[in-house]
């Protein structure tokens, strides 16, 4: 979500203003582009500019779909200049609601960690960690870098490894270990005059750099397009032509499930749910300059919602409400066996 390429290679300010202009227009996607303009400004250096967004979202009178990860980056920003107080504040918010998106954790705990609060970004990564992955036998990829950031954090302090930390090296891909990649004494070596020192400093900065990139190079989620129930029976009353795509509500459902299970089982990485609405997949069509009731639209409309930053990871989390809206936790509905 975050843009990193620098800022001398990109017109961040005016990539920022391209994302509010967008914003407007698609007033549903608003929170997920908002958050990347706000991304540019701080790539900018224009940080106050960057927390009146964040300022926008969270005061605006819809919901946000995650406001905790709103208020982590408002946090984080704000103490990149100067409004520590404030920004701790924040931070002591964020924890104390418990949210059960790791982005949120990640972020604060990254601010405290950047500001030298090694110990206590120690106890915000480890409090995400139990919150969010006790009893949970596969992690999703979501939380990997909870993990990666907390191994960290833990190497810099000079603490045993756990079993997370364990957990952490089996989902690193990099041909360096967290160990090595997480030495302390790493920055050390770059002032050596040794070659063989610096030569080995390059390889694995080489490696982290090949992780990194790799994980920014991560495509938009597989996505499978979602429709609710009243949405699904305004779109198949208005184009009659898409009941063979969706004999019922409930088939619907079913089809959704079993399709993303067999993508998993396939191993298909990085899956996905989008929700459509039919005044947005109306628009969608007539973009495209076609009729609503070609089918064909339904598979490239998910596509568009899932690159606008509407695609919700799917399994969702253990604990968390299943997919398809009825409230009732994933694996008591969807996601029993």
């Amino acid at each position: 979500m975050r843009p990193d390429t620098p800022a001398e290679n990109v017109d961040h300010t005016a990539e920022a203003a391209r994302l509010e202009r967008t914003a407007g227009l698609y007033p549903e996607d608003a929170e997920a582009l908002l958050l990347q303009a706000a991304a540019h400004l701080e790539l900018a250096g224009a940080r106050p500019a960057a927390s009146t967004l964040y300022d926008r979202l969270l005061s605006s009178s819809g919901s946000l779909e995650n406001p905790f990860l709103v208020r982590a980056l408002k946090a984080s920003n704000l103490w990149e200049y100067g409004h520590e107080a404030e920004a701790r504040a924040i931070i002591e918010g964020v924890r104390a609601a418990s949210p059960r998106d790791p982005a949120p954790w990640v972020i604060v705990a990254e601010a405290l960690e950047s500001h030298d609060e090694l110990e206590a970004a120690q106890d915000t990564f480890t409090e995400g960690a139990r919150l969010l992955l006790t009893d949970v036998t596969d992690p999703p990829y979501s939380t990997h870098p909870l993990l990666f950031g907390r191994h960290r954090v833990r190497r810099m302090l000079g603490l045993p490894h756990d079993e997370w930390d364990a957990l952490a090296d089996t989902f690193n891909s990099s041909p360096v270990s967290l160990d090595e990649l997480h030495d302390p004494k790493r920055v050390w070596s770059l002032g050596s005059d040794n070659p063989a020192e610096l030569e080995a400093e390059i390889s694995r900065l080489r490696a982290e750099l090949g992780t990194y990139r790799e994980a920014l190079s991560r495509p938009f989620p597989v996505a499978v397009l979602h429709w609710s129930a009243g949405e699904l029976s305004e779109l198949v009353s208005s184009y009659p032509t898409l009941s063979s795509e969706y004999p019922s509500h409930e088939e619907h459902l079913t089809t959704i499930e079993a399709s993303l299970r067999e993508l998993a089982s396939s191993g298909t990485p990085n899956l996905g749910i989008v929700t459509g609405t039919v005044p947005s997949y109306e628009a969608f069509a007539a973009s495209e300059g076609s009729s609503p009731g070609d089918a064909t639209l339904l598979p490239q409309y998910a596509t568009t919602l899932a690159a606008r930053g509407r695609a919700v990871e799917w399994p969702p989390q253990r604990g968390t409400a299943c997919w398809c809206g009825s409230g009732t936790a994933y694996e008591a509905c969807h996601g029993a066996e």
